[in-house]
């Protein structure tokens, strides 16, 4: 009912910045919240951002909070993840994410509490 298609992520140094984006398409008015994750090589997938479709609440790990902000154009059905500042500890692959409900109270940022996913493209950082 939904598909989300990334684009952005690549090379670049540290200290430096890259924006991601991802476009949704079908059902868009379905997606209530959408959000970011990222997975390191044989590491777990880990919560980075989120946004409601109301474009005030958002939600962040605390690695990435006052760096690396998430918004969200309704209109043109996107959500952006704009990285700054990056760490080579950025490095991953990063997932775009959307859920269809609501969702309150604990483990809401997990992979659990999404329905659609992207492809993830790959963001490194170099030292």
């Amino acid at each position: 009912q939904v598909q989300l298609v990334e684009s952005g992520g690549g090379l670049v140094q540290a200290g430096g910045s890259l924006r991601l984006s991802c476009a949704a398409s079908g059902r868009t008015c379905s997606t209530y919240e959408m959000g970011w994750f990222r997975q390191a090589p044989g590491k777990e997938r880990e919560f980075v951002a989120a946004v409601r479709r109301n474009n005030v609440n958002t939600y962040y790990a605390e690695y990435v909070k006052g760096r690396i902000p998430i918004s969200r154009d309704n209109a043109k059905n996107t959500v952006y993840l704009q990285m700054n500042m990056l760490k080579p500890e950025d490095t991953a692959v990063y997932y775009c994410a959307a859920r269809t409900t609501q969702c309150i109270g604990l483990g809401c940022d997990s992979q659990t509490a999404y329905d659609y996913w992207g492809q993830g493209p790959q963001v490194t950082v170099s030292s």
